[in-house]
């Protein structure tokens, strides 16, 4: 059994900041910074260094907290100027309990979790704290988040990356297979549906960009009505509010499919070859969600892909009102958005 208690504690990553100590075990590979900027920190105190680093957004230090640990009131933690060490004396470091961090305005250091429970269903209780929901939602934690009560609608709530070609690939074939086989053997014909396919494409990524800016990152007020914010948090508000819960990064299909629809039938009335360019925006769509899932739980290497997700991470911790193309930057350019990054002295890594 001590053995079991050894290994479990090797295996935490534990690091001290300002007198407080934090467990980033589940941290590490979530951090936006990557994580070899986290190597040597282990069991040790980051405080030098995190003081040198580039200034963490009040977000990044929001979210921070969710990792504070605390030790028993028997425990005594030693450290040195060389090596800070944690050691276990009469009761082993624990995790902050959530009721404590919930229901206890004054232990949670201008937390604002108190204003709403956890164990329950939130989005019902979006309706109470419309007086300070835009700052609410938009101070990050990492923890499990119940959308609905009732386990049908939860369900709904959640989709594995998996599902999302699984569902749209076999829909963007179907759209431009009688089209494409007609003009396959016209190299004209064939030209002309790639226009449009790219046509498509093209659409999608307006229609990323003015979604996102303007409808999921519509501007709110302590005086926007109850309904205003329930619909903004369940179409995006949860994602900035649970950023790392891995089953809402990608749209639900049966939902997507529904306003594909919306959208197509008025532009089907005055668009040339409407089926080809739906398939064009669909599969724009597609690269989109898969691009989405990747910024936040891939280990991307090449170049382009680690500027994505340092992009789109400085959209959800820096930059909420920036930042609204993901599967690319053309209109964030167009409409003067664009995040500007630092460059690096060093490639980041996540694994």
């Amino acid at each position: 059994m001590d053995m079991h208690k050894e290994a479990e504690a090797n295996d935490k990553f534990i690091v001290k900041y300002r007198q407080q100590y934090y467990d980033l075990s589940k941290f590490l590979h979530k951090h936006p910074g990557g994580l070899n900027t986290l190597k040597g920190l282990k069991s040790g105190d980051m405080t030098s260094r995190f003081l040198k680093a580039p200034p963490h957004s009040d977000a990044a230090m929001y979210l921070m907290k969710e990792y504070k640990i605390e030790p028993e009131d028997s425990q005594k933690i030693k450290s040195s100027h060389k090596e800070a060490e944690l050691q276990e004396g009469n009761g082993a470091i624990r995790q902050r309990p959530r009721e404590t961090e919930d229901k206890n305005n004054n232990q949670v250091d201008e937390s604002m979790e108190h204003l709403v429970d956890w164990s329950k269903a939130m989005l019902p209780q979006i309706a109470n704290i419309t007086d300070c929901y835009d700052e609410w939602v938009h101070k990050p934690v990492d923890r499990p988040l119940r959308l609905f009560g009732p386990w049908y609608l939860e369900m709904c709530t959640k989709t594995p990356w998996w599902l999302v070609p699984t569902f749209w690939i076999p829909v963007i074939i179907r759209c431009a297979w009688e089209d494409l086989t007609s003009s396959w053997q016209d190299r004209s014909q064939l030209a002309v549906f790639a226009a449009y396919f790219l046509f498509g494409v093209l659409l999608w990524s307006f229609l990323e960009y003015t979604l996102h800016r303007w409808v999921f990152h519509v501007k709110l007020s302590s005086n926007s009505g109850s309904w205003l914010c329930t619909f903004h948090f369940m179409i995006h508000g949860l994602h900035h509010k649970v950023p790392y819960d891995p089953k809402r990064l990608v749209f639900p299909p049966l939902p997507g499919a529904l306003l594909a629809t919306i959208i197509y039938t008025p532009l089907s009335l005055v668009l040339w070859h409407p089926r080809v360019v739906l398939s064009g925006a669909l599969a724009g769509y597609l690269c989109y969600d898969m691009i989405h899932y990747y910024l936040h739980y891939g280990n991307p290497s090449t170049r382009a892909f680690v500027h994505m997700k340092r992009y789109h991470f400085h959209h959800h911790f820096s930059h909420q009102t920036l930042g609204y193309g993901i599967s690319s930057p053309l209109w964030d350019v167009v409409f003067k958005t664009r995040i500007h990054l630092r460059k690096l002295r060093y490639q980041l890594r996540w694994s």
